[in-house]
């Protein structure tokens, strides 16, 4: 993930200044652990400032407005306090070329700050820390205790101190070529290293992409640079000094990121903000997503494997019982023939009553054939019992393989993040899990049990135009065919195998064609666990056929009256 880095953060803040300043603040909320966001208000607009101290992501843009679920946070809720009716007034760098910015608030513009928010954007230090006028401390994100840091503890009470001062040389749009290239080149080595080892306040991306706009490879040696090349590359390095200057940025996405630069682009930017949120926010979603993921994946495999060994010592025992009969059928043959029972025999052959075939019955030589009858006899009830009394927990056991085998075909189908709505569906997932008492909820806030599911539903087009929409968990597949459908939908979904909920939309008078039927059917296919199968079985109903068992987990469903057309997921796949 690429680091907000010093060029960054002027960019930021200096198109900040120039849209946002003054604004009064209205509300503040933590999204999480290492993220605020401030509803601020100018004469012209509203929008939500997002400050985080993420040891990854650690920025200061405008960014998306916050979720409607409550916020339990204690640290907004003291800014809230200290801040209420205030209105930022300045946003100032505590010192030159330090990533540290001042966020002053006052009653209004002119006035003295009554109090100042320090965002530290440090990496893995990162921090947001609120003073008074008099830079006491009265909260921070991260409290820094004595024994944790002599050189700057961070507690309530206590002056505020920046960090250490950069002991670096710090670049100059006065510094001569000579000097610059005697600086970079006195050690050689890769320029690349090279810079970010003689100046403060560089980055890696930043170098990297100043090497790229000089024609240079990062690895190439000082040694190696001709007069050319150390010109071209001396043109970027007041390029960017001349734009910390004039403050003129140029916001673009990259291969591998973005840039302030406009160096390397492949596509520009709206502006700084939204570049900043877009790419910090899909990052963060994106490892949340591989977290969850993963984590549910593991989850689900282990109880799968459990309930497996489960259900297959069921089946055994099962097996076992259908002999019951056997042992009957031996006892009665060896009461009707006690005259042939000899002491001490471990086995005696007799023709069936039926059949007339041969049937040998192992004895205990230490019993007489009366009491070897009656333990064949005993066998046979013991058996008999033991059907009765494992048949419901078999029965149990493969309802709930049939419920996770449909969790984990869901999961199996949000493969990769694309967008916010993938992590969505995964969270629907875990929330899902968690209420059917599969997972723990030890980090996560209190959920109600009636939370809305969203509706952000795979949306398809057919060829004739119609909307099909499909569930992406049980929660949505439960949300799409008992409240979503209408009355002139069609239902579909695999037969016999996990897999996505589909509605065909339908209006009244409409009729679907062939090819839209069988559109709707390679999506299903697809949207199964047998999405790599060449052809699959697909049932299609009218929704008022399709019923929820009494007591069934989320994204079990009956039907009747279905109709069947065999399905290609490979199409599905071949035409994305």
């Amino acid at each position: 993930m690429q680091p907000v880095d010093f060029t960054t953060l002027a960019a930021a803040c200096s198109e900040l200044r120039a849209h946002w300043l003054p604004s009064r603040l209205e509300q503040v909320y933590q999204r999480d652990r290492y993220t605020i966001v401030v509803a601020l208000r100018t004469l012209k607009q509203r929008g939500w400032l997002e400050i985080s101290w993420h040891p990854q992501a650690a920025r200061i843009c405008i960014g998306e407005p916050p979720p409607r679920s409550p916020d339990t946070f204690t640290f907004s809720q003291q800014l809230v306090h200290q801040l209420n009716g205030l209105a930022l007034v300045s946003i100032e760098a505590i010192a030159p070329w330090e990533r540290v910015i001042d966020l002053q608030f006052a009653r209004r513009p002119k006035e003295n700050a009554l109090h100042h928010i320090y965002v530290e954007v440090m990496g893995k230090y990162s921090n947001v820390i609120l003073t008074d006028a008099s830079n006491l401390i009265i909260t921070a994100a991260h409290q820094v205790s004595q024994q944790q840091s002599s050189v700057r503890p961070i507690q309530t009470g206590q002056p505020y101190e920046p960090p250490p001062k950069l002991t670096g040389t710090v670049p100059s749009l006065s510094e001569s070529p000579e000097r610059w290239q005697e600086r970079v080149s006195l050690v050689p080595g890769a320029v690349k290293r090279q810079l970010l080892k003689s100046y403060s306040g560089l980055s890696s991306a930043l170098v990297e992409l100043m090497l790229v706009a000089a024609d240079l490879a990062p690895e190439t040696t000082t040694n190696k640079l001709n007069p050319n090349d150390w010109q071209r590359l001396f043109a970027r390095w007041q390029e960017w000094l001349q734009a910390l200057e004039l403050n003129k940025f140029q916001p673009a996405w990259t291969v591998n990121g973005y840039t302030v630069m406009g160096w390397g682009a492949v596509a520009p930017a709206k502006d700084i903000q939204s570049l900043l949120a877009k790419y910090y926010n899909d990052q963060i979603n994106q490892q949340l997503f591989s977290q969850l993921r993963h984590q549910l994946s593991q989850k689900l495999n282990n109880i799968l494997a459990k309930l497996r060994n489960k259900a297959q010592t069921f089946a055994d025992r099962l097996q076992q019982s259908d002999e019951a009969d056997e042992y009957r059928q031996k006892a009665d043959l060896l009461m009707a023939n006690l005259q042939n029972w000899q002491p001490g025999m471990k086995e005696i052959t007799l023709l069936d009553f039926e059949t007339s075939q041969p049937i040998a019955i192992a004895l205990q030589p230490d019993k007489n054939a009366v009491q070897n009858a009656q333990r064949l006899y005993k066998q046979h009830q013991k058996l008999k019992r033991a059907r009765t009394a494992v048949e419901p927990l078999f029965l149990e056991v493969q309802a709930e393989l049939a419920y996770l085998e449909q969790v984990e075909a869901a999961i199996a189908q949000i493969d990769q993040y694309r967008t916010i709505e993938d992590l969505q569906a995964l969270e629907e997932i875990r929330d899902e899990l968690i209420g059917q008492k599969y997972l723990e909820d030890p980090e996560y806030r209190n959920r109600s049990t009636n939370e809305t599911t969203s509706t952000n539903f795979y949306r398809y087009r057919t060829p004739n135009g119609f909307e099909v929409l499909i569930g992406r968990n049980n929660r949505q597949n439960d949300q799409l065919t008992f409240r979503v459908a209408g009355d002139y939908d069609l239902w579909f979904h695999t037969q016999e195998i996990p897999g996505s909920h589909l509605l065909l939309r339908l209006e009244p008078g409409s009729v679907p064609e062939a090819t839209d039927l069988q559109f709707v059917a390679n999506l299903a296919a697809y949207y199964s666990r047998a999405r790599q199968s060449e052809q699959v079985p697909v049932i299609y109903t009218q929704p008022k056929h399709v019923y929820k068992p009494k007591g069934a987990k989320p994204g079990i469903a009956i039907y009747k009256q279905e109709r069947i057309l065999w399905g290609k997921p490979q199409l599905v796949v071949n035409s994305q």
